[in-house]
């Protein structure tokens, strides 16, 4: 329930991070293994390439969740965050909407093996079946499913309705064109009110009561420049039920219409509680969206819209601009509902085994109380311009910053009047990945070649709009160097389009885009919700809904022209699309040491204007209307209207722990596991590398190494020809630190994992890949290393401003455990400041970096290695040849030596950033604090204070984003945090009350229940084949077995409300002796220095820009 980063999609709740998994992952479920497996998921949700916003590199975009409950965390792309499958749900359910419900689709071993067969339907053209007409009926080859298209006759409503048998992970979704007419956040306050209690289920937060009790794998909105969408899904059939009816009456009947107190919460209100306090702005929108504003790239990404596209609803900011949120009335609020959230302007969808006519009988339902109306909603085209034009625009920064290379540049484009057919569509896709997908593509090559920007930006190709757009450019540039990188863009693209492609790298590309399409691995995304989104990004714009859904015919046509034809198509595109299109729009980004001051000064200028119009009547009224608020906001709901909120029962809940089929056999040194399970031909590579032997001095330089395996080339090949050679023969390559604390154990679990995933026919070339680049990677290349560290810190940099809350996790643990020491030192501050004086080191003496890397290599790479193996059962034994090769190529031997013993000193810190908003963080370790044992009950606990007091306190009454914390049962680290919050000693006051909290709640049987069954959809998460293979190898190095598994489960469905008051006395020890984090505004964070006695540290500072870690 959020507006995004940038313009592509604005993303509300993942339910995903209500658990918290980001920072503490449970004993249970798979640790977090850094950002790369959840990037690579997001850039392949849907169809035809990476999901990715206009102005944003694919995969790069950090999700934002409702109420904070998703956690942003470092790299974290995509809404992840899955619950389990149970069986379906008994017959004393809670209270459905719906008269009767049907049986799940029964999946034999048999049927899941029948991929070659499509999943036809009952359904014909011109059938009548609960209230719907049927208008069209298409086989799906390339998901082997059946679509049909459905016409609701009273509303004339459209639904998509896809029979897939074969996936249990059920989805739902309506969406509604929204297109905005100012920049008061309309659509996107709407779509987090809507939420806020409904005609049947008169709650405030119903949304949370689902978090509470709900085994959903997704519990989403999200706000587009244009459209509206709410997505469920669930394994569970009686649980998606309970999702879907519950949303519809969401949207169609909320209490937010007739309780003007919903909009002052969720939007923006004035707050006063004492006479003589100043007037201050609240609002959760107002507050998320001052953090989006705080953050440069966000700001350049909006600005390059709203520019672009100035004569479309594009042309406004559809997230809310913070200095028009307040203009926002309760009249006109109301009647953008009335005018667009009704059935006429639905397009409804469902995927998955659930009984397809029941889908039908279940939406007319609510949809039968309504009539047809006539909705203007059409998203109006832009006309292309006849010259380009050129914007500038400030951006806060330091005042202690070294601004001399802080500025960005952006050449865009809008690329044709309309959007393109499918064939054109994969053709752009082709030309965006040879342009812009790799690091040796001619573009973004010659941008990072330049030497005059730290990082490309822009992303290319998105096509999530009414046209489609291309964007590149670079940051951290001169501001008098804007000119040079449109130049160099332009030249680029004339010398592109004069002298061609490489054949082998229109191949690469192509093999590329087909693999991603078949694989469609969408990580911890349902596969229904990227096929959702794929779909309605023709749909809401009038285009054919199933052609999104195709791939197979047009890229063979593609490839005919391009390869066998050898057609000049992409340099055509080059020359109409690009270079002889006017519609060209270069924005410079320039930071501006006053521009913070600037924006704060005219919001306390325009609120003391206003208190000076008002009466004493006038402030005492305020002042009450702020007490009722906060009285509205605290008193708990009523059990009889709590009540109506369905959930699932105990009993539904599996008592066996899930388990994944491995087998586990020796070659050599190196332990195998191998996992057999259905991946259609996918073979998925995980190899695990201890890193004990790594000494702690060369730790901070992981990350970059990591990124120098797949960017600095090997022996054999240039980086350029490497990634070819990569996208030629299989599905990617990456590599990445994973570090855990381990149960029992000071010692941490640390490696160095490489993934990878090819056909099986190409398993051989993708293992001899892996090998090559682990023993013949090339450190010669300075250029090409400083490159590569200069695109981290600025990586990092955008870190510090939109994902403050992780910054403070890692420096909190830091101060606890070993893990999480190497942790912070691989992905927080220090990693950043590592950056910096590395950079500064390699300009200077590239021989000692270059001794460095190679040490590092000698004390990774070793046989005695973990090589997890997920694949079709009858593949599994043809893989082992392939197995026994790769470990011939690798050097003989074994870590052996100790983990560092970091010293742990407790700090309490202030992060200064140039931000509206703050991140304020807490922590303590129970099992070293508190003396605290580990029980299962503290995971329903720790989830019953996200769900319940923290939210209430944090989010509705603070008005932050977010507030949640986190308990790792691995390391005993339990942690509060907050996101995008305007308080900082009150959210902290908040977290030291949650012991008395929870010593005086009163746990009843429907709270304990739901409490208990939320977090079992934490532990039951539902994954893809290669997540739970990956799964299962984690599970093997952390040495987690099943029966401690069980154990713990056990304890979590005992759980009783005595256990949850037991727990306050662990967290006394947070309140008494944690250590505070904050990052936010100077202001604040020195504001509060004294009292909390915290360390204060400036890392964009101009003098710190190059100092060493800590």
């Amino acid at each position: 329930m959020a507006s995004n980063q940038l313009p592509g999609a604005t993303v509300l709740a993942s339910s995903g991070a209500a658990s918290g998994l980001a920072f503490a992952p449970s004993a249970l479920g798979p640790p977090t293994a850094g950002g790369a497996v959840a990037k690579e998921a997001a850039g392949s949700v849907g169809l035809r390439g990476a999901a990715k916003g206009l102005g944003e590199e694919p995969a790069h975009s950090a999700v934002e969740g409702h109420a904070g409950l998703a956690l942003l965390a470092a790299g974290l792309a995509g809404c992840s965050a899955l619950r389990g499958a149970s069986r379906r749900s008994s017959a004393t359910a809670r209270p459905m909407a719906a008269k009767r419900r049907p049986t799940a689709v029964t999946r034999t071993g048999t049927a899941r093996q029948a991929v070659a067969t499509i999943a036809r339907t009952e359904a014909e053209v011109g059938q009548k079946l609960h209230g719907w007409t049927c208008e069209r009926i298409e086989e799906l080859e390339e998901l082997k499913c059946t679509g049909v298209l459905w016409r609701h006759d009273k509303t004339g409503a459209e639904l998509i309705s896809v029979e897939q048998p074969l996936e249990e992970n059920k989805t739902f979704g309506v969406v509604f064109r929204t297109p905005p007419e100012d920049s008061t956040g309309i659509a996107h306050v709407l779509e987090h009110s809507v939420l806020c209690g409904s005609r049947k289920y008169p709650v405030k937060e119903p949304f949370t009561e689902l978090l509470k009790g709900s085994m959903q794998t997704f519990l989403n909105a999200m706000t587009f420049p244009d459209r509206t969408c709410y997505p469920v899904a669930s394994c569970n059939l009686q649980d998606f039920y309970n999702l879907v009816d519950v949303y519809l009456d969401a949207v169609l009947h909320p209490r937010a219409l007739k309780d003007s107190r919903v909009l002052a919460q969720e939007g923006w209100h004035y707050e006063v509680e004492n006479k003589d306090d100043p007037l201050t702005f609240k609002g959760v929108v107002f507050n998320e969206m001052k953090g989006v504003y705080s953050n440069p790239d966000s700001l350049q990404g909006r600005t390059l819209l709203n520019n672009l596209l100035p004569d479309t609803p594009y042309g406004v900011d559809s997230g809310g601009d913070p200095k028009d949120i307040p203009n926002l009335t309760f009249e006109y609020f109301k009647g953008f509902h009335e005018r667009f959230y009704h059935p006429s302007n639905a397009k409804f969808w469902f995927y998955g085994d659930d009984p397809p006519a029941h889908r039908l009988e279940l939406l007319d339902d609510f949809l039968r109380d309504f009539e047809r109306k006539e909705v203007t909603s059409e998203i109006t085209k832009q006309p292309l311009w006849k010259e380009p034009r050129c914007v500038e625009h400030a951006f806060a920064v330091g005042k202690d910053e070294d601004i001399s290379k802080k500025s960005m540049a952006c050449v865009s484009w809008v690329m044709d009047e309309d959007k393109p057919d499918l064939e054109m569509s994969l053709a752009l896709s082709v030309l965006d990945y040879c342009l812009m997908g790799t690091p040796g593509a001619p573009l973004k090559k010659a941008l990072t070649d330049s030497g005059l920007g730290s990082r490309v930006i822009g992303g290319g190709l998105y096509e999530g709009l009414v046209q489609p757009t291309f964007s590149v450019g670079l940051k951290d540039i001169k501001e008098s160097d804007a000119k040079a990188v449109e130049a160099l863009v332009i030249d680029t693209l004339t010398k592109v389009a004069a002298e061609g492609f490489e054949r082998e790298a229109v191949e690469a590309a192509l093999n590329k885009i087909e693999f991603s399409n078949r694989e469609l691995n969408t990580g911890g995304f349902p596969r229904g919700l990227g096929l959702m989104f794929s779909a309605v990004s023709n749909w809401n714009y009038g285009k054919d809904p199933f052609e999104g859904l195709r791939f197979d015919a047009p890229l063979r046509a593609v490839r005919e022209r391009l390869i066998e034809k050898r057609e000049p198509l992409l340099e055509d595109l080059v020359r109409q699309k690009l270079l002889e299109n006017m519609h060209r729009l270069t924005v410079t980004s320039k930071p501006d040491v006053e521009q913070g001051d600037k924006i704060e000064e005219q919001e306390k200028t325009r609120l003391q204007e206003h208190r000076a119009t008002l009466s004493d009547e006038d402030v005492e009224s305020l002042i009450r209307e702020t007490k009722e608020l906060k009285e509205l906001q605290e008193a708990p709901d009523p059990p009889e209207a709590l009540a109506t909120v369905p959930r699932l029962e105990l009993s539904d809940i599996p008592e066996a722990t899930q388990t994944i089929p491995t087998e586990l056999s020796r070659v050599g040194n190196a332990e195998v596991l191998k996992h057999p399970l259905l991946t259609s031909g996918v073979v998925y590579v995980d190899l695990a590398f201890d890193l004990r032997d790594v000494p702690a001095d060369l730790l901070p330089l992981l990350p970059l190494f990591c990124r120098g395996l797949r960017q600095m080339g090997t022996k054999k090949s240039d980086f350029v020809q490497l990634q070819r050679r990569i996208d030629l023969a299989t599905g990617g390559i990456s590599a990445t630190p994973m570090v855990s604390a381990k149960r029992g154990s000071e010692e941490p679990v640390a490696h160095l994992v490489m993934r990878g995933k090819a056909m099986e026919a190409k398993v051989s070339s993708l293992m001899d890949l892996m090998a090559e680049i682990a023993t013949e990677v090339s450190w010669d290349n300075k250029e090409r290393f400083v490159q590569l560290a200069k695109e981290g810190l600025a990586g990092g940099r955008s870190q510090l401003l939109s994902s403050g809350h992780v910054v403070a996790a890692t420096r909190l643990g830091q101060q606890t455990t070993a893990a999480g020491w190497a942790s912070e030192q691989l992905a927080g501050l220090s990693q950043f400041q590592t950056l910096g004086s590395l950079i500064d080191l390699a300009e200077k003496d590239w021989p000692s970096v270059e001794a460095r890397l190679r040490r590092l290599q000698a004390s990774i790479f070793k046989s005695a290695c973990v090589v997890n193996l997920t694949a079709d059962a009858d593949a599994l034994p043809r893989l082992d040849t392939h197995v026994e090769a790769f470990l011939s190529q690798l050097p003989e031997g074994q870590a052996t030596s100790p983990f560092w013993t970091p010293e742990y000193t407790k700090t309490n810190e202030g992060i200064v950033v140039p931000s509206q908003v703050n991140y304020v963080g807490k922590a303590a370790n129970l099992y070293k604090d508190a003396g605290y044992e580990l029980h299962g009950s503290a995971m329903v606990t720790s989830r019953l204070l996200r769900t319940t007091w923290l939210w209430d306190k944090v989010r509705v009454v603070g008005g932050a984003y977010g507030g949640f914390c986190s308990f790792d049962v691995r390391s005993g680290d339990f942690k509060y945090l907050s996101y995008r919050d305007p308080n900082l000693q009150q959210t902290l006051d908040t977290y030291d009350g949650t012991a008395e909290y929870l010593r005086g709640m009163e746990v009843n049987d429907d709270l304990l229940a739901k409490s208990i069954i939320g977090t079992m959809g934490d532990v039951d998460k539902h994954q893809l084949p290669d997540a739970k293979g990956y799964t299962a190898m984690l599970r093997h190095l952390l040495g987690e077995t099943d029966e401690m598994r069980q154990e713990l489960r056990d304890q979590i469905l005992g759980t009783t409300g005595e256990d949850m008051r037991r727990f306050a006395d662990a967290l006394d020890a947070v309140s008494s002796s944690g250590a505070v984090c904050v990052v936010g505004g100077e202001e604040a964070v020195r504001g509060a220095s004294e009292k909390l006695g915290l360390s204060i540290v400036s890392p964009l500072a101009a003098a710190a820009a190059t100092a060493p870690a800590e």
